[in-house]
């Protein structure tokens, strides 16, 4: 790994973690023993994209079944695949535990994850994934409201060829599309499995 391959994943390790301690804060300061007295987090709410078969969805349309959800795109090089290798293992390991749970990758990158693209890309990790994608204001609308940090990183010798750095958190959200769990990048499929099942009380 060269130098600067190793700073960048030093980077983003850090901005996952700050954004996961800032996630960690806003649903501390949103629980019924906090400050605010809903008992709501301040993590998701409605959005308007675009899935893998060129369907226009909302939040409405996942009503009643939990979403995993994880925010990054098709061309990540290592990140968006082991994270979505892990969701899909840990799905497998829920069982009949997991199987009305939507497992849904968000794209940062509206710019190259068209339907068709994310269609190709999700089928990869089982049947049950989703992909959404949208207008750049769109996707900007969604990450703000998951609090998701995303930035493109420009190639110079293959412009087209350019990465994007993203915050890596997995969002368990409720059948009734409130906030339940945040994971970050270390934990692995057993974890998942296991904080998924005690949120979600199977």
């Amino acid at each position: 790994m060269t130098v600067h391959a190793t700073t960048r994943r030093i980077a983003f390790a850090a901005v996952t973690i700050l954004i996961a301690a800032a996630i960690g804060a806003y649903a501390l300061m949103s629980s019924p023993q906090g400050p605010r007295s809903t008992g709501e987090a301040l993590v998701g709410g409605p959005f308007t994209m675009v899935n893998q078969k060129g369907e226009t969805v909302t939040d409405k349309s996942y009503a009643g079944k939990p979403m995993l959800l994880f925010f990054g795109y098709t061309y990540c090089p290592d990140v968006c695949p082991t994270e979505l290798q892990v969701m899909a293992e840990a799905l497998n390991q829920l069982g009949d535990r997991g199987a009305d749970i939507q497992p849904v990758l968000v794209s940062v990158d509206p710019a190259r994850d068209t339907p068709q693209v994310l269609a190709d890309y999700v089928a990869n990790f089982g049947p049950q994934f989703t992909g959404l994608t949208g207008t750049p204001e769109q996707v900007q609308a969604m990450a703000s409201s998951y609090r998701v940090y995303y930035a493109k990183v420009d190639n110079k010798d293959d412009p087209a060829a350019y990465l994007m750095d993203h915050s890596s958190i997995i969002y368990l959200m409720g059948a009734d599309g409130k906030f339940l769990k945040h994971f970050t990048y270390s934990t692995d499929a057993k974890a998942l499995a296991e904080g998924i099942a005690a949120a979600l009380g199977r």
